[in-house]
């Protein structure tokens, strides 16, 4: 069988912005028979991540991500159903996912290396497995409670950068449920802005393109900011950081800011952000999610029961088509995306 699938066509070097151009599509055969131990499945949903940008060079940078290869197919999140099984635990007809699974129509995989899914958890919304209730659902719930130190009833103030974003629009309504007293956020477009204080239950939202952040930031967090949500890193962090109280929490979600420069991660603070990290006793530690694994089943309950009691609103922008994977790449690098960004592949979900 014929079927289709994205390659990395060029890398846009350490300190370039990535583009659609990076990524081709072309045709490759399937074999018709699987092995023991092997699934053939149809993708249903794709992911595409701010962390992917590193896996676009030649050296992540990290130890537990490994860089894509030209030419050679791309993965990422997916999830999909089977068609066919030689597996004991698997079945034609499971929903199943991956962190690693190839940008490919459909695909043979080992089953050992899938998670069975249950779609009654979001509601039959499969693609939330890719976002609220998956690995940005987790990193934003288990980040703010390992790292944001957040007491309920303690009068915290809690400031969001990237709040539109997979991680942000989440986090912003964890803090609350979690017991921040007010919750900020920090964007780049109204329609953004308007969106989480509308809807996603934010408190107040600057628009960091338009906006005196400093300004604005003093009229929304009068007593100060006590944790830190941060997505971006950069010159938006430094004006955040210069206005967090004594004993403040910092949570490193991601730096995307800066990643289309050859930096360290998580990237180093200038020298007076440094001395008023240190002199107000503010944490910044580097946050893993791969190292919580024992929390993760517990968290995605979690996640779930907020979602199905109207707790926890999801958001996602969806592009269609296989085709169009290195669009949605570019566009989420940029801002495009409001929630997650996420490629419909097929979206039959019937044998």
């Amino acid at each position: 069988m014929i079927v289709q699938r994205v390659v990395l066509n060029s890398r846009p070097g350490k300190n370039g912005n990535p583009v659609a151009e990076n990524f081709r599509m072309e045709e490759v055969y399937l074999p018709d028979n699987i092995n023991e131990g092997q699934v053939q499945v149809r993708t249903l949903y794709l992911s595409v991540d701010p962390y992917m940008r590193c896996r676009m060079n030649e050296d992540t940078g990290t130890d537990y991500l490994t860089p894509w290869q030209l030419s050679q197919v791309v993965d990422g999140g997916g999830i999909g159903i089977i068609e066919e099984s030689k597996h004991t635990n698997l079945t034609k007809g499971d929903f199943v996912t991956s962190f690693y699974w190839p940008w490919q129509s459909k695909v043979i995989l080992d089953g050992n290396s899938l998670e069975k899914v249950d779609p009654q958890l979001v509601d039959g919304h499969l693609s939330y497995f890719l976002g609220a209730i998956g690995m940005p659902g987790l990193t934003s719930l288990i980040g703010i409670q390992e790292k944001g130190h957040i007491t309920a009833g303690s009068n915290q103030t809690m400031v969001v950068s990237g709040a539109a974003g997979a991680c942000g629009s989440l986090a912003g309504q964890i803090g609350h449920l979690l017991g921040c007293s007010r919750v900020v956020g920090i964007c780049g477009t109204r329609e953004k802005c308007i969106l989480l204080t509308s809807e996603l239950g934010f408190d107040a939202a600057i628009n960091y393109k338009k906006e005196n952040v400093a300004e604005q930031l003093r009229e929304s967090c009068p007593a100060g900011v006590d944790v830190y949500f941060d997505n971006v890193g950069g010159d938006i962090s430094d004006t955040v950081i210069s206005q967090m109280n004594e004993n403040s929490h910092i949570i490193l979600c991601g730096q995307i800011s800066q990643y289309n420069k050859d930096v360290p991660y998580p990237p180093p603070l200038s020298t007076a952000i440094e001395a008023i990290q240190k002199e107000r006793n503010i944490t910044r530690e580097r946050f893993l999610l791969l190292n919580y694994k024992d929390k993760f089943e517990p968290s995605i309950l979690q996640l779930s029961q907020w979602f199905k009691e109207g707790k926890l609103k999801i958001k996602e922008t969806v592009i269609n088509g296989l085709e169009n994977m290195g669009a949605a790449f570019q566009s989420m690098m940029t801002g495009g995306n409001i929630g997650k960004q996420i490629v419909c592949i097929s979206e039959e979900i019937s044998l």
